[in-house]
């Protein structure tokens, strides 16, 4: 039975290159949410499809979260899949491995989809009012999501320029950062590919009043210049941190091992290889604002599509 004021029960899937994450909840309560670091999109910027082993990595994350939903009342499940399988040849495959233990079939959803979720994930979370319009940064695995709008008095979004650019951690790190650590060189070469492909972005960045990032990449790097002891989302949920020492960390981020990533006390091992090229890609796309800070939020894409189901 559904507790009185509350939508239906739904779980949420949202499907990256570098992690598959889920949501179960009554929303706006949330009962469950996880994550696993399965590197779904191993080598796709290359071969062209998913790899043996990332299959049976994100099928074992996929056995976890089906058991997951079976312990709850859940009426409705979405489940996403962004770049990884929108690039991959055999996709088909890892759809019949959806189908087989979710009884869903994963929808890829566009670049333009993918950025209005990630926009209203991020916005609904906002305890304050942000001074519009509000960008949105979303660095995943294989894509990267902008998107300015506003935040209407319905507190749902309203979407002004949306772009998903095809540069994320792990594409940028397999193309570029082969060294450990990273070189000069390779670093440059990095930053001038996010460059190019934020040449082209539609959206205009210098507009934002509010920069908002959510992921990963951008909540490892915020936990670094809070200098926090763990991971603590509680701690790095609407955090707000400057934007000079955003660039700052990402410096000395680049020029650490990955032994010595792997060491700091709130950085996942599952993203330690990749940080650094995500990181790049948030100091570039900075670069581009007129603000001086930056806030965290811990709700993502995976908020927005829970919430496209609880409001369908």
């Amino acid at each position: 039975m559904r507790k009185a004021g509350l939508r239906p029960m739904i779980a949420a899937v949202d499907c990256g290159t570098n992690t598959i994450k889920m949501l179960i909840g009554q929303l706006p309560e949330i009962v469950v949410r996880e994550s696993r670091a399965v590197r779904l999109g191993q080598g796709v910027d290359t071969s062209g499809e998913l790899a043996e082993e990332a299959l049976v990595r994100a099928f074992a994350a996929l056995d976890e979260y089906a058991a997951l939903i079976a312990q709850h009342p859940v009426e409705r499940i979405r489940f996403c899949a962004t770049s990884a399988t929108r690039d991959a040849s055999n996709a088909e495959v890892f759809a019949a491995g959806v189908r087989e233990r979710l009884g869903v079939d994963p929808e890829v959803v566009s670049g333009d989809e993918e950025a209005r979720l990630s926009f209203d994930g991020a916005v609904r979370n906002l305890v304050r009012d942000p001074e519009p319009p509000v960008l949105v940064i979303d660095i995943g695995g294989g894509s990267t999501e902008l998107v300015l709008g506003r935040r209407g008095a319905d507190g749902r979004s309203r979407v002004e320029s949306a772009v998903s650019l095809d540069i994320g951690s792990v594409r940028l790190s397999e193309r570029h950062l082969h060294s450990d650590p990273p070189s000069s060189a390779e670093l440059a070469a990095c930053a001038a590919d996010a460059d190019t492909a934020l040449d082209g972005s539609p959206v205009d960045l210098a507009l934002a009043r509010t920069v908002v990032g959510v992921a990963g990449t951008i909540i490892t790097v915020g936990a670094g210049v809070l200098d926090l002891p763990t991971y603590d989302p509680i701690r790095t949920d609407q955090a707000v941190v400057p934007v000079d020492g955003v660039h700052d960390y990402v410096r000395r981020l680049a020029q650490l091992t990955l032994a010595q990533r792997l060491a700091l006390p709130y950085m996942h091992p599952g993203r330690a290889d990749v940080i650094v090229g995500g990181a790049l890609i948030l100091d570039r796309v900075l670069r581009r604002t007129r603000t001086d800070s930056l806030v965290i939020s811990e709700a993502d894409i995976l908020d927005g599509i829970a919430w496209s189901i609880a409001d369908g």
